[in-house]
């Protein structure tokens, strides 16, 4: 963290840090993100590093201001080069730049149009009934581990083919690479999230080897589509960095956004009601979900050529951090932010991020919710808290650990 004494004037009015957060950040964030974007909205986290907490700055990184995704400069130091985070990190759709992330991300929308979403819908549906069943003879029911977690990883491992029966490690692995991309992970969490990563791929190349041999349907099987690529073809480490991408991606942001969103309306009663009353809400009601509370709280993205942030110059080569909670409660842009809405119009949240780098899976994801959630409020329209939620405490990705519920 900069010193106060050696902030832009704009910036002495606080001191804060990603790194070494304020207590009860992790808790409820909004606080201070308030507090950034009527202080100091362009932050000097460090000489060199901002933090963007306005709409107009964040959205302006996504679509206008000349930024990299890649992140080999910054995860060097971090994870060491070579190590396998890194290999990964540094590998996956979401950091990189073209020409890797057009000839990946081209296959995976493709494979994710509407059609295809179509017919992901019916085993959704009755997916999610399972789970209910499952939740309501439940002596002690969580709906993180009973129901969020759930669905993300039946969803993509049916996207990917992955046998029923081997998908049981695939949230462990998820959670302990992306912990390590925290702002200050300890030495325990990144060596977890090596060996996960390394454990992660050699489970994968025996999955890839038997889609080799026996390709599946393009058109519903996105790793036989992968495999067959669309122009050039992946390499063998690019293919098995994708799959792991898309487990991980496909996991922890849905899980936290069925998770959040479920906190948000058995907290806020009077919105759970409206959707009761009213179901063909779930459309405006999962936006609203996404924007309140996003699952993903932080982006990032390096400067390609000098930029003018703040009203003030800085270089090519400034690290920026794009805090998407902060974006999404900015009353320049949302009457009333931090009211929860669920009809709330227009809502033009960044949740899923803009522009080219926008979530390949969003569409997924929206879709979960809308079944999940609309189906668990219908199922169960009394649903209340059983205990204290257990928040996860990372600042990346927000979500929960524990949602202990009583269904009646």
């Amino acid at each position: 963290m900069v010193p106060i004494a050696d902030q832009p004037a704009g910036d002495r009015a606080m001191a804060f840090s990603l790194a070494d957060p304020p207590p009860g950040f992790a808790l409820d964030p909004y606080p201070y993100y308030a507090r950034l974007r009527a202080q100091a909205p362009v932050y000097e986290l460090a000489p060199g590093a901002l933090l963007l907490t306005r709409y107009a700055d964040v959205a302006a990184a996504y679509r206008d201001l000349p930024v990299s995704s890649d992140k080999r400069a910054e995860f060097g130091p971090r994870f060491g080069v070579g190590t396998p985070l890194y290999e990964h990190h540094t590998s996956s759709l979401v950091f990189n730049d073209p020409p890797l992330h057009t000839r990946v991300r081209r296959p995976i929308v493709t494979a994710l149009s509407p059609r295809a979403l179509a017919r992901m819908e019916p085993g959704l549906a009755a997916l999610v009934e399972r789970l209910l069943d499952a939740l309501a003879a439940a002596p002690a029911p969580d709906l993180i581990a009973d129901f969020a977690a759930r669905i993300p990883i039946e969803v993509i491992g049916n996207l990917l083919a992955v046998p029923a029966d081997e998908r049981g490690s695939l949230r462990e692995w998820s959670l302990a690479i992306l912990s390590a991309l925290e702002p200050a992970p300890a030495p325990a969490v990144l060596a977890r999230g090596h060996a996960a990563v390394v454990e992660f791929k050699d489970w994968l190349r025996g999955l890839v080897a038997e889609r080799r041999r026996r390709p599946g349907d393009p058109e519903v099987d996105v790793l036989t589509r992968l495999i067959v690529g669309d122009g050039e073809p992946l390499s063998d480490d690019e293919l098995l960095h994708q799959c792991i991408f898309l487990l991980n991606a496909g996991h922890e942001t849905t899980t936290n956004l069925i998770g959040n969103g479920a906190h948000l309306l058995l907290t806020h009663r009077d919105q759970l009601e409206r959707l009761v009353a009213d179901p063909a809400l779930i459309a405006s009601a999962v936006e609203e979900l996404l924007r309140h509370d996003s699952p993903l709280q932080l982006n990032n993205r390096v400067t390609t050529a000098p930029v003018t942030l703040g009203g003030r110059g800085w270089p090519a080569g400034t690290f920026l951090t794009l805090a998407i909670g902060a974006a999404n409660h900015d009353p320049a842009v949302f009457a009333d932010p931090d009211r929860l809405d669920l009809a709330r119009r227009p809502n033009p949240h960044l949740a899923f991020g803009h522009g080219a780098h926008a979530c390949a899976g969003m569409n997924v994801a929206r879709l979960e919710a809308r079944i999940a959630i609309g189906r668990l409020v219908a199922r169960f329209p009394r649903l209340a808290l059983a205990g204290t939620p257990e928040r996860d405490p990372r600042v990346r990705f927000r979500g929960f650990r524990r949602l202990p519920v009583r269904l009646d």
